[in-house]
């Protein structure tokens, strides 16, 4: 059964094509994000398959900090961002990992004790590196990956193979 609320802010997300390469669909989330209740549903929505099995929330930059901080404050817990390279001041790991228009680098500091249970977030799964890289940089630092979820997951690129489980809020583009 379609949750209605949850199909009102999918229908809040504009494609944009060609955009930030020729090729590329982008999807723009901030008209979702302009709107109270869609980004409330949507919160609640990513949270739900996971409640109970996190201490922190860690969002993958940059759209998937605004998705992390809003469901770190709904669930009572603290937020980890996870930035490109050199947008730290002190990193203390990083992972390289593709991308599917290009290469690029993560970091995070090393200031959750080891063991905390993660809950990864980000917009989009498309090719997974980006998600994959985040799961190994966790786990680098002595965390536990509890869980990865997104908006919506981009289908025929390999996302799901590369990250491995995940929840996915949005139906398949």
């Amino acid at each position: 059964m379609v949750n209605p609320e949850l199909a009102r802010a999918e229908s809040l997300i504009r494609e944009i094509a060609d955009y930030p390469e020729p090729g590329i669909l982008f999807r723009d989330i901030t008209p979702l994000l302009a709107d109270a209740e869609a980004l409330r549903v949507t919160t609640a929505a990513l949270l739900e398959p996971f409640t109970g099995t996190f201490d922190v929330v860690a969002g993958i930059e940059a759209r998937g900090f605004l998705l992390a901080g809003a469901a770190a404050i709904a669930a009572g817990v603290g937020l980890v961002p996870i930035r490109k390279a050199g947008k730290l001041p002190r990193p203390a790991a990083s992972v390289d990992y593709a991308l599917e228009y290009g290469t690029a680098t993560i970091e995070m500091h090393d200031d959750l004790p080891a063991g905390t249970r993660v809950l990864l977030i980000d917009d989009v799964l498309a090719t997974g590196g980006t998600l994959a890289a985040g799961r190994r940089l966790v786990e680098q630092l002595g965390c536990v990956v509890a869980g990865i979820s997104v908006l919506f997951e981009i289908d025929g690129l390999g996302g799901r193979e590369l990250t491995g489980d995940l929840h996915t809020v949005f139906r398949s583009a």
